[in-house]
């Protein structure tokens, strides 16, 4: 089972995003605070930052690095990208959350389902 999937539209912003910016990947990470508890880390990469044990997700033409302490609150997101009349943004459909704040930025997750 891979840990993630992306849309189409996903795979061509993250590799639009690696050709615009020079850089080798997108990277997505998890990290504590904001009022739910954790929130989405989105930020580039380049290709002597990558750490073992990190994920790389490769799609034509780019790629999507997920960090090793990540990856068991990501498994089964699915990523999609879309574009709407005042923003565009990537979408993040994650089975393991348990809620989200309503600044939608912060994220809790049900750790029964990450442990279990």
């Amino acid at each position: 089972m891979p840990i993630l999937t992306l849309t189409a539209s996903a795979q061509n912003k993250v590799k639009d995003l690696c050709s615009s910016n020079s850089k080798y990947a997108v990277r997505l990470g998890i990290r504590g605070g904001g009022c739910a508890g954790f929130s989405y880390d989105w930020g580039f990469a380049d290709e002597n930052e990558i750490e073992s044990g990190d994920e790389i997700i490769e799609v034509e033409g780019g790629k999507l690095v997920i960090d090793s302490h990540s990856v068991m609150y990501l498994f089964g997101t699915e990523i999609d990208y879309v574009n709407e009349v005042f923003g565009s943004q990537f979408e993040i459909h994650n089975p393991n959350t348990k809620s989200a704040c309503g600044c939608g930025e912060s994220i809790q997750f049900d750790m029964d389902r990450i442990n279990g």
